[in-house]
């Protein structure tokens, strides 16, 4: 996953926390605009989501997190 979706999604993570608690969960979803205006970053979102980790529909916004740094360099 490159490094823009990473940082997106732990920013996303950490708002979603402070606002709703830590026990939140979220869809990749929650890493987009409410329109498609990039497919790939989306579909690549979908792909580590859905078919490599094969993740719930909702997932603990926390669990998602320490997921993604744990996968930084």
């Amino acid at each position: 996953m490159r490094l823009e979706l990473r940082q997106r999604i732990i920013q996303v993570c950490e708002r979603k926390m402070l606002e709703k608690g830590t026990d939140v969960g979220l869809s990749f979803y929650a890493f987009f605009a409410n329109k498609n205006d990039d497919p790939s970053l989306l579909m690549e979102a979908a792909t580590w989501w859905i078919q490599t980790h094969q993740l719930d529909h909702f997932e603990k916004a926390l669990k998602i997190k320490r997921m993604v740094e744990m996968e930084l360099p």
